[in-house]
């Protein structure tokens, strides 16, 4: 579970909705045409601008913000110096039946008990890297589309309801829903845009640079194996990747 992303997102609901109520009502705040135009239309326009494959996964990738689980680099590094410990010692054959739970360092493991050169490791391995970045970043694509849109939406809803207020101006009564039709969608599409879209969409960007960085780490310890090197050496290299404050003294 992602804490800050968690309590930012119920700490921005709450001052939103507490501003709402110190105001005077929330019911004033709410109103179904303008959550129609803004919400729901926002939607389809996104899902216009992908293909509904796009669209659904973004979805997911979206929902995963509030799950997902940084890798842990320090452990990852303990792991392969295990690992280029055991094939030091036993051969490459021996991390066959090693225990691992990261499913792209199993995979690097089987391609090194397979007998693959490195060349063809790094190729393929590097490749699931790609790929799944360009999947992370098309999904972070939607959301930041569907941030340019939902204030776009707000201001159609905007125009709808003056519209509708200067064709009825000489019906008082309807001055006020069609106001609030008119204010309401903008508040929607820069809720809709700056707490949702745009954050979203940042902090796929920032799950993928994690999830690339731990995914290179691992590779150039695959390598490192597969070259033979003194789990030392790798284990010096590995702690490249980590923050300067992360990384072990000269003591340790």
């Amino acid at each position: 579970m992602d804490l800050g992303t968690l309590v930012g997102l119920l700490g921005a609901i709450a001052m939103v909705v507490m501003a709402m109520v110190l105001g005077g009502s929330i019911i004033t705040f709410i109103d179904a045409p303008s959550i129609l135009i803004v919400v729901v239309g926002t939607h389809f326009v996104v899902m216009m601008t992908y293909s509904l494959g796009e669209f659904l996964g973004a979805a997911k990738a979206g929902m995963k913000v509030l799950t997902f689980k940084a890798m842990n680099n320090e452990e990852l590094i303990t792991q392969i110096v295990e690992l280029a410990d055991m094939a030091r010692k036993s051969g490459l054959l021996a991390l066959e039946g090693a225990e691992i739970q990261h499913d792209f360092l199993k995979k690097g493991i089987g391609l090194l008990v397979d007998g693959h050169d490195g060349d063809v490791v790094r190729s393929i391995l590097e490749k699931d890297v790609r790929m799944a970045s360009e999947r992370h970043k098309l999904s972070g694509t939607v959301f930041k589309t569907m941030a340019d849109v939902a204030p776009a939406m707000g201001m159609i809803g905007t125009l709808i309801g003056l519209v509708a207020m200067l064709s009825n101006m000489d019906d008082p009564k309807s001055i006020g829903p069609a106001m609030a039709v008119a204010l309401l969608t903008t508040l929607y599409g820069a809720i809709m845009a700056n707490m949702v879209g745009i954050p979203i969409s940042d902090k796929l960007g920032m799950r993928d640079r994690e999830e690339t960085i731990s995914k290179t780490l691992m590779i150039d310890g695959l390598l490192g194996i597969q070259a033979g090197q003194n789990p030392r050496v790798i284990e010096q290299v590995l702690h490249g990747y980590l923050a300067e404050g992360k990384r072990p003294t000269a003591e340790e």
